[in-house]
Order: C-alpha cells, then structure tokens, then sequence
C-alpha cells in the first residue's frame, strides 16, 4: 500500500481555510465530458485522452446551458457573464472548456477570458494511468481497496496522495477567487442565510471552473472546510454542473451534479451507464 503525506481523518484540511474573510462569489463546476478513455473503462488521472462523440454533445450542452443560465429551472449564479472560464491543462477539460466559451460567444458574451489552471489538473494516478479497471483489480488488489476504503492515507503507487492534491488546489485557486473578486466590495454573514429572502446582493462576481471527479472533490471539500476523508462522499457526474456559492466568505453548496441539460443526449439516467468513472 502507498501511503500518502496528507491530512489525517479528523484533522484539518491543509494549507488552513481556502476562502478569504468577506469573499462575495460564486463559481460554477462543470466536469469535462466523456471521453476515450472511460469508455474503455481505463483509469484516466493525467492520462490525456480526448473526447468521445458523446462527450463533445455533453461538453457543447453544459456550454449552452451555463450560457443561458436563467432558463427553467435557473442556475443559481448572479446576473451578468462569468469573469473566466478556468479549466485543467489536460485535453479532455480543455476541449470541453472551449465548448463553454463559443456557448458563450454565441450567445452574445465574448471575450470571456480563457485560463488554463495547472491547480485544476486531475489527480496524478501513477501506475494506474492507462490500465483497465479490471487489471488494477488484478494486479494492485491491496492497494486499490485501501484507495477506495481510506484515499486520505492511500494511493496509487507513484501518483499522488490527496494532501497533494489539496495543496496544489489551494494554492492555484486562491488566486483565482482574488481574480475573481477584484474591486468587489467584502460581504458580511450578518444576513439571512435561509434561501428566499432574495437573490441577495447585486454585482457579485462568478467564474466558470472545468475540471475532474477526484481534483473537484478536493476542492470542494476545501470550499467547505471539510477533511479529506469526505472525499468520496460528493461524486461528480459528466459535464454535470454544481454551483458553490460564497458569501461573507463562508462558501455553501448551491446546487449540485445538475443534468438537465443532457436529458436530450441519455436515454437512462444523467450519466451513461457504458462509460463509469474509474477511480
């Protein structure tokens, strides 16, 4: 078993609270499509692998659908366009980023800025990358069972342990929700924080982050003050979208694996059965 240097169950996230005291903001998660690779049922993590037929459809669907975001039933991000679409360096998140941008172009938002985040990679799966689920059941039988039962002390041998991972996603995002909050006004938790009093205060920024199932997991769970060991408690869907919302700087979860969008493309259920993920 690979044993990792990250933080402990119970203990707190590294790297101390990723949310700045007042931060006012929201970011939208939208996970790439499906790709080659899952298709063929192969552990991705930095693997690059392009995009499936389907998961080009998907990635073009989530894209119109973030760009007409108060169509029934509405996202809950603030009026105005994002201030970026942010997205992993790989090509699956790149590709499915690019979808989201001409979603927006041709909706009449250009010029949205277009950020390739190295923060938003997915986690590096090591020996893994590339093999089928059923020869890293085979071969790495130990290792994948304390993966699966205990990820914040196990991992793939030669990839990355989650405190890894937690470190290197605060330390890009961080600058990311400075970007995003520029000349805004901090907020304050002296308000109701029952939803419907309002859509709440006017001119709040939000940014448009495309990433992975294991690196969204670990932000999210840094968004919420949660330990790692919560890590497999909040999946992401393909190109499903969740929504965080930051307010006064305590961040709370909106919306989450929204699918609407890819009802048209699916004939049972948000995510095709033939393409599950692989870690």
């Amino acid at each position: 078993m690979t044993v990792g240097g990250g933080a402990q169950a119970g203990g707190p996230p590294g790297g101390g609270p990723l949310v700045p005291p007042g931060t006012e903001a929201t970011l939208l998660l939208l996970r790439h499509g499906e790709t080659e690779l899952l298709l063929q049922r192969r552990f991705q993590g930095r693997s690059e692998t392009p995009l499936s037929e389907l998961g080009r459809r998907q990635a073009a669907a989530g894209g119109a659908r973030i760009a007409d975001p108060s169509r029934p039933p509405a996202l809950p991000v603030p009026a105005g366009p994002p201030r970026f679409v942010a997205h992993s360096p790989l090509r699956r998140t790149a590709e499915t980023a690019a979808a989201v941008a001409a979603a927006l172009e041709a909706a009449g938002v250009p010029d949205v800025p277009v950020l390739a985040e190295q923060a938003l990679a997915e986690i590096h799966q090591g020996a893994w990358e590339g093999l089928t689920q059923e020869e890293v059941a085979e071969r790495y039988a130990e290792e994948l069972a304390a993966w699966r039962r205990r990820p914040w002390v196990a991992h793939a041998p030669g990839g990355e342990s989650l405190g890894d991972v937690d470190r290197r996603v605060r330390a890009g995002v961080r600058p990311l929700l400075e970007r995003l909050t520029a000349g805004t006004i901090p907020g304050t938790l002296d308000r109701p924080h029952v939803l419907g009093y309002g859509r709440g205060a006017a001119g709040v920024p939000w940014g448009v982050l495309v990433g992975h199932d294991g690196c969204f997991k670990v932000l999210l769970l840094a968004l919420l003050d949660l330990p790692l060991e919560a890590f497999w408690r909040f999946p992401f869907a393909l190109a499903a979208i969740s929504v965080v919302e930051i307010r006064g700087g305590r961040a709370w979860l909106r919306l989450h694996n929204a699918a609407d969008h890819l009802a048209p493309l699916e004939e049972g259920g948000a995510e095709p059965a033939r393409a599950p993920g692989a870690l």
